[in-house]
């Protein structure tokens, strides 16, 4: 089994600039891990089956319904009638929700400072001072008939950045099986990065990309055939089916995507990235604080590329009238929010 070992036993930060383009910020050497990490560095994603109780799962499911039903707009989780645009906040491909201050609602910290969660990036980077994204949850409701929806595969990694440097994840809150919707992987990909990336290769120019103006650093879409590259190297194209309470984790080099509900169970996930606080410089600090404090979401990335995401929900044309910069409820600034906040020091 082809696995890995953080150098000197812990993972261990090389010296260049972090927020340009720079060798691998952590050197792995093989090792057997005798857990889910084995697996991990293997395939470049794992799932991790009962993170938490699916008791806390539905409590976050609760409070993700009744986040949609807050802003008065006559959604009904049992009424399908409502199960659209003109009921709901603004979202982005169906569900992806980021802004009205989603991203720092108090539910969102809940989970990121799950002990559980903490833990698994705490084995995985080998420190327990850590650092965390603020990103946003997807709720998408099944068999919606006012999208307009297309795979949009892409990894969340500049092609300059070599070696694991981000690791994202998914905390799942609903049942979600083939038919439900959810994530899909490239399994094996992240391997590849570097010889795709070894030629030049443009982005693919698809529906969702974004607009010329933001510069996303750490967004490449892939073609069609882009993608029959990898699978023609072995690469599996899998669905991610889990159950409430797993979590999976996957590697920024991965070609993943969200697809689109089909059965009938509505999907409700909270997107958790976390790296070690050393990979951030003092200004990227600095901005985490002032993103932390005006209820600003992020990139996926937690230590760099930290775009704080100031693009208001647009409603036909014009600012959403449910547009606010807060959440609806506030987190509570305890020292494991601070500290995942980037806020405070360990």
């Amino acid at each position: 089994m082809i696995s890995t070992q953080v150098k000197n036993t812990s993972a261990e930060v090389q010296p260049q600039a972090l927020d340009q383009a720079n060798p691998d910020l952590v050197s792995f050497t093989p090792r057997t891990y005798g857990d889910w990490r084995d697996e991990f560095h293997k395939n470049g994603c794992v799932v991790i089956k009962n993170l938490i109780s699916a008791e806390r799962a539905q409590y976050y499911r609760e409070k993700q319904i009744q986040w949609l039903k807050n802003f008065e707009l006559g959604f009904d989780e049992n009424d399908e009638a409502t199960w659209t645009a003109e009921h709901l906040p603004v979202s982005f491909k169906g569900g992806m929700y980021f802004a009205y201050g989603s991203c720092h609602e108090k539910m969102a910290w809940e989970a990121r400072t799950e002990p559980a969660v903490i833990d698994i990036f705490e084995k995985l980077w080998e420190t327990k001072e850590l650092i965390c994204s603020f990103d946003g949850m997807n709720i998408s409701l099944p068999r919606r008939k006012d999208l307009n929806w297309s795979p949009w595969p892409h990894c969340d990694q500049n092609p300059e950045r070599k070696g694991m440097q981000a690791v994202q994840g998914l905390l799942n809150y609903a049942p979600n099986g083939p038919k439900d919707g959810g994530l899909m992987l490239m399994k094996g990909s992240a391997k590849l990065f570097n010889e795709f990336f070894a030629h030049k290769r443009e982005s693919f120019d698809h529906e969702d990309a974004p607009p010329p103006e933001i510069k996303y650093m750490d967004l490449f879409l892939f073609s069609e055939k882009d993608v029959q590259w990898f699978k023609d190297r072995g690469c599996e194209l899998i669905k991610v089916n889990m159950e409430p309470g797993d979590f999976v984790l996957w590697d920024s080099r991965t070609m993943h995507y969200a697809c689109l509900p089909e059965g009938d169970q509505i999907r409700h996930v909270q997107y958790i990235c976390m790296t070690p606080r050393r990979f951030a410089t003092s200004d990227a600090l600095k901005l985490k604080k002032e993103c932390f404090e005006n209820f600003t979401g992020t990139t996926h990335w937690p230590h760099c590329n930290i775009r704080p995401a100031k693009e208001k929900p647009m409603r036909d044309g014009e600012v959403c009238p449910k547009d606010r910069s807060e959440p609806f409820e506030k987190p509570e600034k305890t020292d494991a929010v601070l500290k995942l906040a980037g806020v405070k020091a360990y």
